[in-house]
């Protein structure tokens, strides 16, 4: 079986990829982003058959890998890509790919006005204007760059494994840092939240999804309305697939 696209998202530490239709993401695969080859791709890909390949990047060497190593029509999502979306942002060059793949698909599966936010190597914010227009964002760390920073930075606080703290007040090294860390994350989170729909349009629902790593663990202590969408990312790709093909009947 052949199937219509492979979905690329390249970040910063592992590049995911997705077999794909029209309508749903049929597999799923990942592999480090650091070091990828042409040949590490062919292997990555083996067994799987597609028609097309559609591919965002935040790391810009690891693209001529693809290239090379694909031998059907690679769309690359850049700001002027067709979207079905609208740019009102100074300078849409500067936005990073994965973040325009997160708008499209909140646009076209969840609705706007809407926040995307994605829990990667940095946690991002993007929102989505009520006339489906990408206007912006916050960028801030990501948890585990937070966590990790503190263990490289410190001669004497250890690495942790992101869990629950039992209570508020640390009895221990890591039960303070899992404090820090699931308390003050998520109050990061909630103050962003509440200053970024301060300056959206007021009386109107804003739809909220989550996406990455470690979205479900954060999320589920937030005690928001936010659907979390692990694919988020691959689906925009996927639509951005399809709105090229549209364009080419």
């Amino acid at each position: 079986m052949t199937a219509d696209y492979l979905l690329i998202d390249v970040g910063n530490g592992r590049t995911k990829l997705g077999l794909a239709s029209t309508d749903a993401i049929l597999d799923r695969r990942d592999c480090p982003t650091r070091g990828l080859t042409a040949a590490a791709v062919t292997e990555v890909l083996c067994g799987w058959h597609f028609r097309s390949a559609v591919l965002c990047s935040v790391v810009p060497d690891a693209v001529a890998a693809f290239q090379q190593a694909l031998e059907v029509p690679l769309t690359e999502l850049r700001h002027d890509t067709p979207m079905g979306i609208g740019i009102r942002y100074p300078s849409p060059a500067s936005i990073g790919p994965d973040r325009l793949a997160n708008a499209v698909a909140l646009a076209h599966l969840h609705g706007a006005p809407g926040i995307v936010i994605d829990f990667g190597t940095a946690v991002t914010f993007d929102i989505l204007s009520a006339d489906q227009h990408y206007i912006g964002g916050v960028i801030a760390p990501g948890l585990r760059l937070m966590t990790d920073y503190l263990h490289e930075r410190t001669a004497l606080l250890p690495r942790v494994e992101l869990q629950e703290p039992a209570t508020a007040i640390g009895q221990s090294t890591i039960g303070a840092i899992q404090a820090g860390a699931a308390i003050g994350y998520r109050g990061m989170i909630r103050g962003i939240l509440e200053a970024l729909r301060k300056e959206l349009p007021q009386g109107q629902p804003v739809h909220i999804v989550a996406t990455g790593g470690d979205a479900e663990w954060i999320i589920a202590g937030l005690e928001e309305s936010i659907q979390v969408d692990a694919d988020l990312t691959l689906h925009g790709l996927r639509l951005v697939g399809n709105l090229r093909a549209l364009s080419h009947v």
